[in-house]
């Protein structure tokens, strides 16, 4: 057991005039299960290049640990997937890696192939198996969860519950609650470890939100009333400071020690007020700086002159000779939110594209009403490139409530400088998302929207979703959002 220390930090981009970070402090044990959450765009991918050494800051980084990152370059991926393995852990013995890729479920002859042939999913798998191989590293996983499909995110969740010496980003509610100890946040004022899981941690978040608002609410109160009360106060002064030329209202003469006494007694009183009222705001000052306000969003989904959109009978995907899935029969009504669910390779994307009008071969039919129109967020975001106005132009897209629509997603307006590439993996799948919800339709098509996607922007998206009741077909493997907005599963 050793810790990190993280003394005094601060970063800021060489183009940007904002820190990411500003003079930050914690520590955190090297065996902790670390789950690091917090919104798009917050520095959780940046704090890991921090600690990989590949960014200057200023402040101290004090560790006795070596970091690795996860995902794990791989030069040349035609090379078979044991030379990979070897080349990312050469201290480990081959029945070690058989070991351990028989804990994420991935067959022995995957060994044998040539990495480039494994599934997206297979290769995070073997990628971390190799990594946690490596004795005295602390491994930085950034976003795993991307490549895998509803299973693949359990296996590995109950692999990672059984390691330890890790921080994790990830934005799968369940994901995480299934293999963390502690959490790491980046918050909008701070950055705070807890111990416990991410619900434990957002219980926690929400009842001190919930007791700074009372407080804020207790406060403003107290402040009123003693602004209230310094007006009195001032009143009584200025008869007091009246009755100094020695007569009263009725003419007579008053007694001058008197005056002087009350006098003094009311600047008291007002200097009182005044510190009172003062101390109020200074607390009132500290209260809810890391509340995360989420604006409800909103979409004007069209609705179609027949029930039934979409209708597949008995279809299944072809990569040239082979039938990749079972066929399928399924159809979309007015109101619908279709679910696609299945493993990584199952056709789940094509069978999206094939309802787009894309042309891949397959077998059965597929058949969508005449005039239908639909809005598409792509799974891919890599790319998205160029100047924001550009992007607005090429898609004709509703400028002011585009723009509108990212603040809520907590998009700060200098973005809209930036350019697109240079985007966190979150805010360019935003940037799509908001681009649907400016779009009329009759059918949304989403694939995997929620791909590097904060907890907050998901639980945001879900409760647009039930608020406007748009017809939907979705590829998403959350399984929180599945639960909450799905009203049909169809299976691959």
């Amino acid at each position: 057991m050793s810790m990190v220390q993280v003394q005094n930090l601060s970063f800021s981009y060489p183009s940007s005039f904002d820190n990411i970070f500003e003079d930050v402090n914690f520590q955190i044990d090297t065996d902790w299960k670390l789950g690091f959450i917090g919104r798009n765009g917050r520095g959780k991918t940046t704090f890991f290049n921090l600690l990989l050494g590949n960014y200057e800051y200023k402040g101290k980084i004090i560790s006795s640990v070596e970091f690795n990152y996860f995902p794990y370059p791989v030069s040349d991926k035609s090379k078979n997937t044991h030379e990979i393995l070897e080349e990312t852990c050469p201290q480990a013995e081959e029945w070690e890696f058989f070991r351990e890729i028989s804990y994420l479920d991935v067959d022995a002859e995957a060994m044998y192939r040539p990495f480039e042939t494994l599934s997206n999913g297979e290769q995070t798998k073997v990628l971390l198996a190799a990594l946690f191989l490596n004795e005295g590293q602390f491994l930085l996983i950034d976003e795993p969860t991307n490549h895998l499909d509803t299973e693949g995110r359990k296996i590995v969740s109950n692999y990672l519950s059984k390691k330890k010496g890790f921080i994790l980003i990830s934005h799968d509610r369940d994901f995480v609650d299934g293999c963390v100890d502690h959490i790491l946040s980046i918050n909008r004022a701070n950055i705070e470890v807890q111990s416990g899981n991410y619900s434990s941690w957002k219980l926690n978040f929400d009842r001190q939100q919930g007791h700074e608002e009372a407080t804020n609410e207790n406060l403003q109160k107290d402040i009123k009333r003693l602004q209230k009360s310094s007006k009195r106060s001032a009143g009584w002064s200025n008869q007091v400071e009246a009755s100094k030329n020695g007569t009263t209202n009725s003419g007579s003469k008053v007694d001058k020690g008197f005056v002087g006494h009350k006098a003094a007694k009311m600047m008291k009183k007002s200097k009182s007020l005044e510190s009172r009222q003062q101390k109020a705001l200074e607390k009132k000052s500290k209260l809810l700086k890391n509340v995360e306000n989420t604006e409800s969003l909103k979409l004007e989904p069209l609705e179609f002159k027949s029930n039934e959109l979409v209708h597949l009978t008995d279809v299944a995907v072809m990569y040239g000779d082979e039938i990749v899935n079972k066929p399928i029969t399924f159809n979309i009504e007015q109101g619908d939110r279709v679910v696609l669910d299945g493993k990584n390779g199952s056709g789940k994307s094509s069978i999206l594209k094939l309802i787009l009008g894309k042309t891949i071969q397959h077998t059965g039919l597929v058949n969508l009403s005449s005039g239908l129109l639909i809005s598409y967020v792509h799974q891919d975001t890599s790319h998205l490139k160029g100047r924001l106005s550009d992007f607005i132009e090429e898609h004709q897209i509703d400028e002011p409530l585009f723009k509108a629509i990212l603040r809520k997603m907590d998009f700060d307006r200098i973005q809209f400088e930036k350019d697109i590439s240079h985007y966190s993996g979150g805010q360019k799948k935003k940037l799509l998302i908001a681009k649907s919800l400016c779009e009329k339709a009759h059918l949304y098509i989403w694939d995997e929207p929620l791909n590097f996607i904060d907890v907050y922007s998901r639980m945001q998206i879900e409760e647009l979703i039930e608020s406007f009741n748009p017809t939907m077909l979705i590829v998403e493997h959350d399984q929180t959002f599945k639960q909450r907005v799905a009203t049909k599963i169809v299976s691959i």
